[in-house]
């Protein structure tokens, strides 16, 4: 699954860039499960704005990724997939510099809580609602978000590291099914998304009710997949990622204590005198 979650992603940035340097290899209103969710026209839809096209591969990317596959899906599968579709939506929101969006959290409010578009879940005309609802414990994409909100509040140039890391994580897997997967190239795209994790993990306000935990998680978990599925992954060359760590919350904790004995102590010298 986690191939064709990649291939999903590849084959949109053919129609929709996720660079500004680049530019689309085919039309966009030329594939038709990405036109049928485009706001504009009658008979014939069709995405006029980047926010259009956004909005559209968005809905595209859930029900190619998950709704088609929900039977398939394992549920740690179908959650985690959900979480990079939504990281995805933040970074081109960001990329595109759409106007009066500063989060996901903006476009909820603006574009996604009466839209019904976000509430479906039909494969091949069948309500698959029962089956997301086992796998994800909701019923549709617009329940998962309203439920996961600390996806809404990851500010957008964190969202472009995530994102990152996502890719990343792509290419490691493609790498898996390649004859010598500790070459000096898989190694070193392994390395890159060793440091993006790094210096995600590095944020001093991270906790586990913050917007990074979960995601941080989701990372690190499907990593350590990817590393399991190759064999010749396990090699003490392989980078290991560190796990995660409460030295900042520890850090402020030791701060505010010290803080507290020096007002204490203040206090005490104040009084005897």
């Amino acid at each position: 699954m986690y191939h064709y979650l990649c291939e999903t992603f590849n084959v949109l940035r053919n129609y929709l860039p996720d660079e500004l340097d680049n530019s689309a290899k085919y039309e966009f209103d030329k594939n038709e499960y990405l036109k049928k969710y485009c706001p504009n026209g009658d008979s014939d839809k069709k995405c006029e704005t980047d926010l259009d096209k956004i909005k559209a591969g968005f809905l595209c990317l859930f029900e190619q990724i998950i709704v088609n596959n929900i039977d398939d899906l394992s549920k740690e599968q179908a959650k985690a997939f959900i979480i990079y579709i939504m990281i995805w939506f933040n970074y081109m929101l960001n990329l595109k510099n759409v106007n009066d969006i500063n989060n996901l959290n903006d476009f909820y409010i603006k574009y996604t809580e009466n839209n019904t578009d976000y509430e479906y879940c039909k494969t091949d005309g069948i309500d698959c609602g029962s089956a997301l609802k086992d796998k994800t414990g909701y019923n549709n994409f617009k329940e998962f978000i309203e439920a996961n909100k600390f996806l809404l509040n990851i500010k957008f140039e964190d969202a472009s590291k995530v994102y990152d890391s996502f890719k990343l994580l792509c290419n490691m897997f493609y790498g898996v099914n390649v004859a010598n997967p500790n070459s000096e190239e898989y190694l070193r795209i392994a390395n890159q998304f060793v440091e993006k994790y790094k210096e995600l993990n590095g944020y001093s306000d991270i906790t586990e009710d913050s917007p990074y935990y979960q995601v941080l998680s989701t990372l690190s978990n499907d990593y350590n997949n990817i590393k399991n599925e190759c064999r010749a992954c396990q090699s003490s060359n392989f980078p290991t990622l560190s796990t995660y760590s409460r030295r900042s919350v520890i850090k402020n904790t030791l701060i505010s204590i010290a803080f507290i004995f020096a007002l204490v102590s203040i206090f005490l010298g104040i009084a005897y005198k």
